[in-house]
């Protein structure tokens, strides 16, 4: 089914606020197998979104809008949607009864324009939002098809996941089913080079590739009659791109790197240390965002200055002087010395320029991965060659969950 978005909304054209419900949207109506072939944004103004909707709906049949729900006299999404599809408008008592409960509830009298937002167009489905005060609807006629949800991001989530997507399933043919693989050590050209046996002429399950920061994502889709149908053939071309990139992959149920990480160590009872330089502090960051965390993670160094790094991890002073702090040896050093004082099984190192500056000699974007475990102690280089210090930072860290994820897969 061909789909446009349309957000309304001045404060997105302001720059005030980014439209990220249309990523959010796009992702999902295209895993149900819902074609998006516009993103439109338009402001508070009843001309213009008219005219916008009726664009949109010249060329796909479901026009899909967020904001302009709420109860001040710019938002009129509704009123202009229902005034497009020859809608009248009718007060619904289910929407007042929440507003004045929600009122009621925080102690607050509720204002009079309120009440604007329980009105909604004949013949609507509504979607009652229990996340905030405005309800979302869906209007069908002529065989087109508006759905309307609220601006802020929350409530919209919400409603897609409580109503709008059960709603959407009656306009599929057929049952979708898709799994996202993804992986790390590989450029997208080169991926999509490997896979060319599979992606070649491909009609159902489809592969599409997306490059990401310093990782690729795989996509396997199918529709078929049945979902069974449709994840049997996703799982068989699952199969044959294991065969052709199997070493690159580190989730097969779109996971970041840093869950699989923590999920590993949990299952083989292991714990970690780091000590860090150049990143200040972001491994162990993005360790903590997992739940299950302090069951691995041990303790954290960092160690910015030539003397913590002598100090706090016992790195030899002339180690310094005859290599430099940005070199293997050093990085290697700082792993051995985090191990040792922490007790962890595992201890990852990092030393290096994140730029935009490096010394002499060096780049920005260079560095030194460190890593102990048991008896071996080892380090990957890294060189990004490029100015950019936080590109640089986030980058080594995803470098430094790989490591890890190599020493412990």
């Amino acid at each position: 089914m061909k789909t446009s978005i349309l957000a309304v909304g001045t404060e997105l054209l302001f720059g005030q606020t980014v439209n990220t419900n249309a990523a959010f949207l796009s992702d999902k109506l295209n895993h149900m197998g819902f074609d998006v072939m516009y993103h439109f944004v338009v402001g508070d103004n009843p001309a213009r979104l008219k005219a916008k909707l009726a664009e949109a709906f010249s060329d796909t049949d479901l026009v899909i809008l967020t904001g302009g729900l709420g109860p001040t006299q710019d938002d009129l999404t509704k009123e202009m949607v229902a005034e497009y599809m020859g809608k009248g408008m009718h007060l619904d008592k289910n929407v007042l009864e929440q507003l004045e409960e929600f009122f009621e509830k925080r102690g607050k009298a509720m204002a009079e324009n309120n009440i604007k937002q329980a009105y909604l167009p004949d013949g609507c489905t509504p979607f009652y939002n229990a996340s905030g005060t405005a309800p979302g609807f869906a209007l069908n006629t002529d065989d087109k098809t508006a759905i309307c949800l609220p601006g802020p991001p929350r409530e919209m989530k919400w409603l897609w996941d409580n109503g709008v997507r059960e709603y959407l399933e009656q306009f599929m043919d057929k049952k979708m089913f898709y799994r996202v693989i993804r992986t790390i050590g590989i450029g997208e050209s080169d991926l999509e080079t490997l896979l060319m046996p599979v992606i070649d002429g491909q009609t159902d399950p489809t592969v599409a590739t997306y490059a990401k920061e310093g990782e690729c994502t795989l996509r396997v889709a199918s529709q078929r009659d049945t979902t069974e149908e449709a994840e049997a053939a996703v799982n068989e071309m699952i199969e044959r791109i294991d065969s052709l990139v199997g070493d690159f992959i580190y989730s097969y149920d779109d996971e970041d790197l840093k869950e699989v990480v923590v999920r590993i160590l949990k299952e083989k009872g292991l714990t970690i240390t780091s000590a860090e330089s150049c990143t200040g502090g972001k491994f162990p960051a993005a360790i903590t965002d997992v739940a299950g965390a302090s069951d691995v993670l041990s303790s954290a160094y960092i160690t910015y200055s030539n003397e913590s790094k002598i100090k706090e991890l016992g790195v030899p002073a002339e180690l310094i002087d005859r290599y430099g702090v940005v070199s293997p040896q050093v990085a290697e050093a700082m792993a051995i010395g985090a191990k040792a004082r922490s007790g962890a099984d595992i201890a990852v190192s990092v030393t290096g320029y994140a730029g935009p500056e490096a010394d002499p000699g060096h780049e920005a974007g260079e560095a030194y991965i460190g890593f102990a475990i048991g008896d071996k102690v080892g380090h990957h280089d890294v060189c990004t060659s490029r100015n950019d210090r936080k590109w640089n930072r986030n980058y080594i860290l995803l470098r430094m969950l790989r490591a890890v994820y190599q020493l412990i897969k």
